[in-house]
C-alpha cells in the first residue's frame, strides 16, 4: 500500500476521533447546571469529561502535527477548520448525542495515541 494512503487514513481517523471527542466533551461542559441530571451532575463524572475533553485535544494536535509532517499543508488544515466539525456537527452529534459519543470517542482516542505512537 502507499505510504502516503496509510498516513491520509491515519490522520483522518485520529483526527476525526480526537475532535469529535473534544467538541463533545465541550457541549457537555457548556450545558446549564439545570441540565446536569443524574450522573452528569456528580463532581467526580464532570472532572473526568474534563480530563477526556484535555486528552482529545491533546491528541488532535499530535495528529495535526502527524499530518503536517506526512501530507500536504493544505489538507490538515481543512479538515481541522471544516471537514471534521462538520462531520461531528451533521452526523455524529445527532446520531448518538454529546455523551454518548463522548463515551464512544474515548477509547478510540487512547487507541489513537497508540497508532499516532507507532506511526511517528
Amino acid at each position: 500500500m502507499d505510504p502516503m494512503f496509510t498516513f491520509l487514513i491515519i490522520f483522518l481517523v485520529t483526527g476525526f476521533v480526537s475532535m469529535s471527542a473534544a467538541l463533545s466533551a465541550g457541549a457537555i461542559n457548556k450545558r446549564p447546571a439545570e441540565e446536569k441530571v443524574g450522573k452528569l451532575a456528580e463532581r467526580n463524572t464532570q472532572v473526568a469529561i474534563i480530563m477526556a475533553g484535555n486528552l482529545a485535544a491533546l491528541t488532535l494536535i499530535g495528529a495535526m502535527a502527524f499530518g503536517m509532517l506526512n501530507l500536504e499543508w493544505w489538507i490538515p488544515l481543512v479538515c481541522m477548520f471544516v471537514s471534521f466539525p462538520v462531520v461531528h456537527l451533521l452526523v455524529m452529534q445527532r446520531l448518538l448525542g454529546d455523551v454518548k459519543n463522548l463515551i464512544l470517542m474515548t477509547p478510540l482516542v487512547i487507541g489513537s495515541i497508540a497508532t499516532l505512537y507507532y506511526y511517528w
